[in-house]
C-alpha cells in the first residue's frame, strides 16, 4: 500500500516544476466519499530568460478514471513573473470522490523575449492511508 502520494519533477525550457501532494485526513470524511489532498508547488526558472506563468491546465483523474479537466488563468491569483533564478511557491487542493487518483498538467509561459511554450507538470500521486 501506498503510504502517502509521490510527488514529481519536469523541466521544461529551463522551467523547473517539483509537486509534492500530501492527504488531508481532518478534512476529508471517506464515509460520504470526500478525500481531500493539497499539493505544493515549487516553480523556478533555471534558464536564461525571464518568463511570466499566463495560466494553468490540469488533469485530475480519480480512482474509478474518471477525468476531470481543468483550467484557469495564473495560479492561486498570481501571475509569476521569474527572472532567471527566481522561484514561486504556492499549495493549493484538490478533492476527489475516492481514495486516490492522479494530476498532471501544464502552465503556459510567457518568455520575456516573446516566446510561448508549456511547462509541462508531470503526473503526481494523490493516495490516502486508506489504499
Amino acid at each position: 500500500a501506498l503510504q502517502h502520494g509521490t510527488g514529481s519533477e519536469s523541466l521544461t525550457n529551463g522551467i523547473f516544476v517539483r509537486v509534492s501532494p500530501s492527504y488531508l485526513a481532518a478534512q476529508s470524511d471517506p464515509a460520504a466519499g470526500r478525500f481531500l489532498f493539497s499539493y505544493h508547488v515549487m516553480i523556478r526558472n533555471e534558464g536564461v530568460v525571464g518568463a511570466r506563468l499566463c495560466s494553468r491546465q490540469w488533469i485530475i483523474v480519480d480512482g474509478e478514471g474518471n477525468r476531470h479537466d481543468v483550467n484557469g488563468m495564473g495560479v492561486v491569483g498570481h501571475y509569476p513573473d521569474l527572472a532567471p533564478g527566481e522561484s514561486f511557491e504556492y499549495s493549493s487542493f484538490c478533492p476527489l470522490p475516492t481514495s486516490w487518483g492522479t494530476m498532471e498538467g501544464s502552465y503556459i509561459m510567457e518568455q520575456h523575449e516573446g516566446g510561448v511554450f508549456e511547462a509541462v507538470v508531470n503526473r503526481f500521486f494523490l493516495v490516502s492511508p486508506a489504499c
